[in-house]
């Protein structure tokens, strides 16, 4: 069993303004990639997934919206496979609705926030209502944590600690901190620990292989293997390559009196029944 908790829906380069665009082809020196999305190709580079999480996002200030809809289509087309979890954009006028439309008419099962990309605090108190309706519906929450190439989104808004404050408030709500909050690893971490509800997932970080083995060292001397899902940021890459990727760590080491990761936490973490921890279920 592998469950993918990180997965996008969208339509490229439509739902993606052209600031964005251009900005993201300055990141990859110059190269424009194509961040389709078609459940086939993803299929294809998913070897023995039994689940995928999928969301679109919203963020004005950073143009990239994906009408909740699309991704409850994209949902129906799979739903032995595929779960979708609505995204909300709180700068924006109505997402209170949004919310109550993707929950309870679009039947989606979760919360996607991209805080830095949008420019909102996830810790704001005039986010309490989001909050609130999340542990009263039992919706998981994923947030991007971590950096970008978009030179307006505020890195501030992305800090690890600001879940801390939330999880205080909020202590019943399943939060989870993507891409394990790279670069700010060590803060995530000191999170997901204090906090039962809190997780992190491991999506899109093992194209800096070395990066990757001393944040899950530290996850190892921290004792929270546990409190890390399993997931991809497909399109981004894919879970054969994220799979090949974590098994793959300790070999840079040879030679090195450097510790190695535990590979039975690595096959456990690529196993994990996320749907389980997060209190998902999906048709089948």
């Amino acid at each position: 069993m592998i469950i993918d908790i990180h997965s996008h829906a969208w339509e490229y380069p439509q739902h993606f303004d052209d600031d964005f665009r251009d900005q993201a082809k300055r990141a990859r020196a110059g190269v424009e990639v194509d961040l389709t999305v078609r459940y086939e190709d993803y299929q294809q580079s998913a070897s023995d997934v039994t689940c995928t999480v999928v969301f679109g996002g919203k963020a004005r200030l950073s143009g990239l919206w994906v009408d909740d809809r699309y991704v409850a289509d994209y949902v129906a087309a799979h739903p032995d496979k595929l779960i979708g979890f609505l995204s909300l954009d709180p700068t924006q006028d109505g997402w209170e609705k949004e919310m109550h439309e993707g929950h309870k008419e679009l039947g989606l099962k979760g919360i996607k926030l991209l805080s830095m990309y949008a420019g909102f605090r996830p810790d704001d108190e005039r986010l309490d209502p989001l909050w609130k309706y999340a542990s009263e519906h039992s919706l998981p929450v994923l947030l991007h944590t971590g950096t970008t190439f978009v030179a307006q989104a505020p890195l501030e808004c992305t800090l690890p600690r600001h879940l801390d404050r939330v999880a205080i408030r909020f202590p019943d709500v399943k939060i989870i901190m993507a891409h394990l909050s790279h670069p700010y690893e060590p803060e995530c971490i000191v999170t997901i620990r204090k906090h039962p509800n809190v997780y992190a997932d491991v999506s899109g970080l093992h194209y800096r292989p070395y990066q990757f083995y001393n944040s899950l060292i530290l996850v190892q001397e921290y004792g929270v293997w546990d409190k890390l899902l399993f997931a991809s940021d497909y399109p981004f890459t894919t879970i054969d390559a994220s799979i090949e990727g974590l098994r793959n760590l300790n070999d840079q080491l040879q030679g090195t009196a450097l510790p190695r990761l535990q590979m039975k936490e690595i096959e456990a973490l690529i196993h994990r029944d996320s749907l389980g921890i997060l209190g998902l279920t999906h048709d089948v």
